[in-house]
């Protein structure tokens, strides 16, 4: 069974777009030293529509290689291709990996029916020594594996017993929970979500794979923990310091250009990779497509950082110990954030 905090980690980059190796393996010793239930390797967030397979297996084998006898190590398998899908489950295999993460097949949008028997199945049935979490994220696939079809799946493979949740669906979570039953494990795909998902008794969400952990690793685990022991109170409060770091996970503004305001979005892993580098820890860019913040996007993630630390420094101190950096200084000082914004629409 998974439970507690599983950090979605940040693919490191050079300056010129080359995987960093050497940084991958500071933000895994800097997870484990968090202590973190494990790591999910090339998911969403660790930005792996840019990685090239080979690169995508590297990083797997070696966060699986350093989680070894620490903590479980998640491997994102998953993708639009069944084929490509088996190959990658069973370099995941090979390297040791505790589970494969497979997202709903993006772009091609099969049914939910064909996401089951086409996608799922033939997985499963191939590598029965490997706990599958399907992983239902709708607003980036653009199709789902429904509960029912989730249920079945639980019913007919012993590893298919946990899904990530992502849905931001209430309804979903819960129908997840009645079709699938009490032995089955819900979870948490959105930061903010999660501890409405671990208190709902109709949901009862085990854990989170979580993106603000990459920065809080520590207190993302304590606030798990603590609900799962069922101190709700502590839990809260937890939740509620970590709140501005969930908040960036997605950074909405709305820019002026020549023609008229515009929204912009920056999606995962953006804010959350230039809050990381704004505190001096090694993550460098993300890879194009995906670039860097607008001014006013810059601003939110910095006032994140600064009320997280302002209000609650416990959550940040690891940061500055592990990678000894000045977090107050670094957040303050506009050296800081040099090279990491547009300068203009």
């Amino acid at each position: 069974m998974f439970n507690g905090c599983y950090t979605a980690l940040m693919t490191p980059f050079t300056d010129d777009y080359a995987v960093d190796y050497e940084a991958l393996e500071k933000l895994v010793g800097f997870q484990i030293a968090g202590g973190v239930s494990g790591i999910l390797a090339v998911g969403t967030t660790g930005e792996s529509p840019t990685l090239n397979w080979e690169e995508h297996n590297e990083v797997i084998r070696l966060v699986a290689e350093k989680c070894k006898g620490r903590c479980q190590c998640i491997a994102g398998t998953g993708s639009n291709n069944t084929r490509e899908t088996m190959e990658s489950t069973e370099h995941a295999v090979h390297v040791g990996a505790d589970a494969a993460l497979l997202v709903d097949p993006y772009y091609n949008g099969p049914s939910s029916l064909e996401i089951r028997r086409e996608y799922v199945s033939p997985v499963a049935e191939k590598f029965p020594q490997m706990q599958l979490i399907p992983y239902a994220i709708p607003g980036r696939t653009g199709c789902q594996l429904l509960p029912e079809d989730l249920a079945i799946l639980h019913r007919q493979f012993a590893n298919v017993s946990t899904v990530k949740e992502a849905t931001a669906n209430i309804d979903n979570m819960k129908r997840t929970r009645e079709c699938c039953g009490e032995d089955f494990t819900i979870l948490s795909g959105d930061d903010g979500m999660t501890f409405t998902m671990m208190t709902d008794p109709a949901i009862k969400a085990s854990g989170v794979i979580s993106v603000a952990s990459n920065i809080a690793p520590k207190a993302v685990q304590e606030m798990t923990t603590l609900l799962s022991e069922g101190n709700q109170a502590e839990a809260e409060k937890l939740a509620t310091a970590l709140e501005p770091l969930f908040g960036i996970v997605t950074v909405k503004t709305q820019e002026d250009t020549p023609l008229g305001q515009v929204g912009c979005r920056a999606r995962n892993p953006l804010g959350t990779k230039t809050l990381m580098a704004v505190l001096g820890m090694p993550g460098g860019p993300c890879r194009q497509p995906l670039g860097r913040m607008t001014r006013k996007g810059l601003e939110v993630v910095l006032q994140a950082g600064r009320t997280v630390w302002e209000n609650n420094p416990e959550i940040m101190q690891p940061v500055a110990d592990f990678f000894n950096v000045d977090i107050e200084a670094r957040l303050n000082d506009a050296s800081s954030w040099a090279g990491l914004i547009y300068n203009e629409y």
